[in-house]
């Protein structure tokens, strides 16, 4: 396992190939608007919260 690019290059192009970008977007809408709105907003909280950590 010294040399793992190989097989990330792999495993990329077999994504690249099996999933499309319109499955992945009605995918994410099946989710649902508000999971996606909650997420969005815990991220937001999320990172002012380090910046103000930081900041300190």
């Amino acid at each position: 396992m010294k040399n793992i690019r190989p097989y990330l290059m792999t495993l990329l192009v077999l994504l690249t190939f099996t999933m499309s970008s319109c499955e992945v977007i009605g995918d994410i809408f099946k989710a649902g608007m508000w999971t996606a709105l909650i997420i969005i907003v815990l991220i937001v909280l999320l990172v002012g919260w380090l910046f103000r950590k930081f900041r300190r």
